[in-house]
């Protein structure tokens, strides 16, 4: 879609300081000046450390028609000039805009963990029948949802929107310029309790999604009474789910077979977690009229992206990658799942962040939850960093083998002559520890 001058307009309520093209022209939009084109309108956005304004004239000398400013200075070789109070707000309004003149039926997903891994099962089984478009990678912040939106064919059916938040009112504010259809909730465990203090602000924060939810619309949420407490103004559909309904039929590497509601499904992925993941995609797809057998092939064809769950072979070792993030809820259940998967493995964990004063506590609930396992007596166990350690500490009586590592160059070393060719080795971390170095390192990309 693009838009008018009349479009711009009533979207944003923007003035218009200048306006001296000789057309009647329709326009696109572009918040970047290495990648602008001729012809767009240039929407400088700001930031902590940046000012999108201050580059108004390369916006315009790349061949830009116009711009949108708040100040009141203006380069003076630009044909159309917007002004407005703030340039995201007018993104968003934007993108409200095309999302209301398309009207796809729009699915939101939020979650503690999980929903980008949701977000791509949902749309493995909604793409097999409907013309969908989805947030990309975990771009799901304000720029990343106007980006999705603004992205978009003209013909989508279905669009799906992740939403992610650093703090209380964020989902809130995503939830009013998506406008959801159908809302979900995949879990609200303790990421981010750093910033929000509590479990329940937690749950309370991601609950926010149901705020302009369509009171025809759904809820599809973890069974969590804490996300129970924060939806009760929702009066619609609530479908709520968790590990107890359903009934995992057969585990193995890169592969899940599970039963809901007496219907069998396949994965090509571990990890019940992910079987649970899968219920929002089924109960979705029989919400928006599909049949078991194309839910069926939808699920089967799902692949897991970089990351998560990233499975290589580096000189001799199997190497299972899922260092993308991490939170307690996250770690203890992709580690309980690898170890469920593999024998005489070799773990590597690294620092959870954002978790604030919990940090200690938080990192110690971890290891005390992997030294109930049965199988962690057969698994030896790596960590890297100061937080990590205090996992370690509590597994030394209970796995075979337990060592700690200040950063991924002594980590690795110690993989390189120690650990026999055929390991499988598994990566748990934030992304901030930057796992992948391990890999290269590895690999021999990085000197040692």
């Amino acid at each position: 879609m693009m838009f008018r001058l009349e479009d711009i307009i009533a979207a944003t309520g923007a003035k218009v300081i200048k306006n001296t093209t000789d057309k009647l022209g329709e326009y696109s939009f572009s918040t970047d000046t290495r990648t602008i084109e001729k012809g767009q309108i240039y929407l400088p956005l700001k930031g902590a450390s940046f000012d999108g304004e201050n580059f108004l004239s390369q916006a315009i000398d790349k061949g830009a028609e116009g711009c949108f400013i708040t100040r009141e200075d203006y380069p003076e070789n630009a044909k159309l000039v917007f002004k407005v109070p703030n340039t995201l707000t007018s993104y968003m309004q934007l993108a409200n805009y095309k999302r209301k003149k398309l009207n796809p039926i729009t699915i939101g997903i939020t979650g503690s963990s999980g929903k980008t891994t949701t977000k791509e099962i949902v749309y493995s089984v909604l793409s097999s029948k409907f013309k969908t478009h989805k947030t990309f990678s975990n771009h799901n912040n304000e720029i990343g949802f106007c980006e999705t939106v603004m992205t978009m064919p003209n013909n989508t059916e279905i669009l799906i929107v992740e939403m992610g938040m650093r703090g209380l009112g964020e989902i809130e504010l995503l939830s009013k310029y998506s406008e959801p259809d159908y809302a979900v909730i995949t879990n609200a465990g303790s990421a981010h309790i750093g910033r929000l203090g509590s479990l329940d602000n937690i749950a309370k924060a991601k609950s926010e999604i149901v705020k302009y939810l369509k009171p025809n619309g759904a809820l599809i949420a973890q069974n969590n009474d804490r996300i129970k407490k924060f939806v009760t103004d929702f009066n619609g559909t609530k479908i709520y789910h968790d590990l107890n309904d359903i009934e995992i039929v057969e585990r193995k590497p890169s592969y899940t077979k599970f039963l809901y509601k007496n219907c069998e499904y396949e994965l090509n992925v571990e990890g019940d977690y992910n079987a649970d993941n899968a219920v929002t995609a089924i109960e979705l797809g029989y919400l928006l009229g599909m049949e078991y057998q194309e839910i069926y092939k939808g699920l089967l064809s799902y692949k897991p992206i970089e990351k998560r769950w990233e499975t290589q072979d580096v000189k001799g070792l199997k190497i299972i990658n899922d260092s993308y993030n991490a939170n307690p809820e996250s770690m203890k259940a992709s580690v309980s799942t690898f170890l469920q998967l593999y024998k005489n493995p070799v773990i590597v964990l690294g620092d959870m962040g954002e978790l604030g004063d919990y940090t200690d506590e938080l990192h110690k609930c971890v290891g005390r939850y992997l030294s109930s396992l049965p199988e962690t007596k057969n698994a030896r166990f790596l960590t890297v960093g100061e937080y990590a350690k205090e996992i370690g500490e509590i597994l030394e009586n209970s796995a075979e083998f337990v060592k700690n590592f200040e950063n991924n160059d002594e980590v690795s070393k110690y993989i390189i002559d120690n650990v026999d060719v055929g390991t499988t080795i598994f990566l748990k971390a934030s992304r901030s520890m930057k796992f992948e170095e391990i890999i290269g390192k590895l690999e021999g990309e990085i000197k040692l």
